[in-house]
């Protein structure tokens, strides 16, 4: 009797991990990045995060992004354009996506929902989690998981978590494989 086929690879995978816990590299390594043969297919990378030209700390960060992944991806800087559902819904290319905890603070501050009450984005999200949901390629999400540490000391620290956090709960329900990197290690959680 044959053996049955393998699994099909995930479609869509969430990295979360805490603040330089290796998670963005081990994304790109999931898409054929730096550390891995280069990737047989076209690969998009959509970047969430804003540019600061007065935060040099910020800068070099998002330079070290940008040095670290293959010249052949095609980056599209979401923040200077198009919202990230409607990149996700337009294109099925190999997609990966750095990361929502940037995007959802884009979204605060663009809703100034920063003072107003939770749930506020909630149809904003409601689009992203469905685009992921229906998005035809290959995906990886990185996202930062934030809930592990102290209760924030502000009511902006604390809306950011527990946003994050309950926006985290839903893309884990709609894709297939969720890691959680840890001191560069990945363990998978689904």
């Amino acid at each position: 009797m044959p053996s049955p086929a393998p699994p099909p690879p995930p479609l869509r995978t969430l990295v979360l991990g805490g603040a330089r816990s290796g998670k963005s590299g081990h994304a790109e390594a999931l898409m054929g990045g730096p550390s891995t043969a280069p990737a047989p297919t076209p690969v998009r990378y959509i970047a969430t995060a804003r540019l600061d030209p007065t935060d040099t700390d910020w800068e070099q960060r998002i330079e070290a992004h940008r040095t670290r992944r293959p010249r052949e991806w095609d980056t599209v800087e979401s923040a200077a354009g198009a919202g990230l559902a409607e990149l996700l819904r337009a294109d099925p290319t190999p997609t990966m996506v750095d990361d929502l905890g940037t995007w959802l603070t884009a979204e605060m501050d663009a809703a100034d929902a920063w003072d107003s009450p939770r749930g506020t984005l909630a149809p904003r999200i409601d689009d992203l989690v469905d685009a992921v949901a229906h998005h035809r390629g290959r995906l990886v999400l990185v996202s930062p998981e934030v809930g592990l540490g102290v209760i924030p000391e502000t009511r902006s620290g604390r809306l950011f978590r527990d946003e994050i956090g309950a926006l985290n709960a839903r893309m884990a329900q709609v894709c297939d494989e969720v890691l959680l990197v840890v001191a560069g290690l990945a363990t998978r959680l689904k």
